[in-house]
């Protein structure tokens, strides 16, 4: 998928200068262009690995949990819509925070520091005794999460030129469906273990405490990986530190070339940002407003209002349903095995998640390898996609992908209820689930294109804040829909797809530079 790039040279580079008429100064894009495609991209993109699973991780491991906790916790349904929300409420109060964070300090030391204190609340969720204590440690994780989650695409897009840009968010894609393939293959070794070590006189480690703990490795690894990664040069180019960006464009360009730091072509950037951190703490709310204002001017605040409602209908698509879709395959499972290996309707097999609400005897089925399976197989389908994505982005542009997987992603959620048997259900719960995190990855390239450098971070930050919140909403209302009947929750996820649809027609076809 990705080609190593002919590098630049300084010939190349010096009337590229010229032309612009920069009086020998470089921009960001000039420069990084100019440190090529190469061993340290590759290397960069390799790490990235377990910092994209510890971001998804936090997320997405406490739907493993459901089924295996639902008696040590006494879980009903809409406790689990609420701790699937919870972690979406600590990102939502924290996003304003982070973004301020990142936007002075720099991402590095705070995606550093950010990894390893998620590493500390997923070992506390761990030794969760009580639904209130996993309560609180899932908040709390949410909260940490959302700065490393938010910031993570931002580094590692600065790191590429503009031509490899647009490929990093899918490219980090591939790496989520790779964790989301580790998580139910990891679960399906340690969940049946069915363990229950006493560690003093009240603390009890459960087979899906271990699970959890095990799941604080990636978020450790991260947290070291970033104490040696270099910062950004597009931050430090912000804040007027253009000798220490330099600097790490030479190191760049250095790995990828195999050349000395000194033959680097540029020698001199243009200034971006005044030089005094304290100034630009002073004037942070001053830029937030001015940054707002503009946001909210005619020209702006249609296509502002347009990407929310994307964000906000796609990510509740596809949190919610891979959130949930290891219950719903769960309770296909469990229809099965009560059933005697016979399958169903997919309502039908539905009915399971009712009768566990009105039987008083808590039952837990370890004999979920299907269940596991299925979960690998959307993960794998998910990550295919990716590569097809990826592939066809640059050829048929960002908006009339978005728009064509989004309609696939709605009318995979009506396949859903449809579906006569629980492998029919498989297929289009996999089609559905990897179109819609498609689909989301592709809305951070749609804003990150539709809006000038000096308002991408806020207009991001916001769609994110107003995504987060309607998937907490989502993830409690979905049992509520389950519990009301079988085609209601399916069918919500149809609206959400077919929605974003739509909306991409209306989103304008020209992109502004990455400057």
């Amino acid at each position: 998928m990705m080609v190593v790039e002919k590098v630049p040279n300084e010939i190349e580079v010096n009337k590229e200068l010229i032309e612009k008429k920069e009086h020998g100064k470089a921009n960001f894009e000039t420069a990084i262009r100019a440190t090529g495609f190469g061993k340290f991209n590759v290397l960069l993109l390799l790490t990235s690995v377990p910092t994209c699973w510890a971001s998804i991780f936090q997320l997405t491991t406490i739907s493993y949990v459901f089924p295996a906790a639902q008696c040590d916790l006494k879980l009903s349904l809409e406790d689990k819509g609420m701790l699937s929300g919870v972690t979406f409420g600590g990102m939502m109060f924290s996003a304003f925070l982070w973004g301020f964070l990142y936007d002075t300090y720099g991402r590095r030391s705070l995606l550093t520091i950010g990894y390893f204190l998620d590493a500390l609340f997923v070992i506390l969720s761990s030794f969760a005794q009580s639904i209130e204590f996993l309560m609180m440690t899932k908040f709390l994780g949410g909260f940490i999460i959302s700065g490393p989650f938010a910031a993570l695409a931002t580094y590692f897009s600065e790191m590429h030129d503009s031509k490899n840009r647009p490929r990093v968010p899918f490219i980090m894609g591939i790496f989520y469906a790779l964790g989301g393939i580790y998580l139910p293959l990891l679960a399906s070794l340690i969940l049946p273990l069915n363990v229950h070590w006493k560690i003093g006189e009240n603390l009890v480690l459960n087979s899906w405490g271990i699970f959890l703990l095990i799941n604080a490795i990636p978020s450790i690894l991260s947290g070291l990986i970033f104490c040696f990664l270099p910062e950004s040069p597009k931050f430090l180019m912000s804040m007027g530190r253009n000798e220490e960006a330099l600097s790490v464009f030479q190191t760049i360009y250095s790995l990828n070339t195999g050349r000395k730091k000194t033959s680097f072509p540029i020698k001199e950037l243009i200034m971006e940002k005044p030089k005094s951190l304290e100034d630009s703490q002073d004037s942070f709310l001053v830029s937030r407003y001015k940054q707002l204002r503009e946001l909210f001017e005619p020209k702006l605040l249609k296509i502002f209002i347009l990407v929310c409602f994307l964000q906000m209908f796609m990510t509740t698509s596809f949190f919610t349903l891979r959130i949930w879709m290891p219950q719903l395959f769960q309770a296909i499972n469990d229809y099965k095995f009560i059933n005697n290996g016979t399958s169903s309707n997919l309502c039908d097999m539905l009915t399971v998640l009712k009768r566990a609400k009105t039987t008083k005897e808590c039952f837990v089925n370890f004999e979920n390898f299907e269940v596991y399976i299925n979960s690998m197989i959307v993960c794998i389908t998910s990550m295919a996609g990716y590569f097809v994505a990826g592939g066809l982005i640059n050829l048929i542009g960002q908006n009339k992908l978005l728009g064509i997987i989004s309609f696939i992603s709605g009318c995979s959620a009506l396949g859903i209820y449809y579906s006569p048997n629980g492998t029919t259900a498989t297929i289009f719960i996999a089609a559905c689930s990897s179109t819609a995190s498609i689909s989301v990855n592709a809305i951070i390239v749609v804003i990150v294109n539709l809006f000038p450098t000096t308002l991408r971070t806020i207009a991001l930050s916001l769609t994110m804040i107003f995504g987060r919140i309607a998937v907490m909403l989502g993830n409690m209302i979905f049992p509520i829909l389950l519990e009301s009947g079988c085609l209601p929750p399916f069918l919500s996820f149809t609206f959400l797809g077919f929605a974003c649809t739509i909306i991409t027609m209306l989103l304008p076809k020209k992109n502004l530079n990455f400057t």
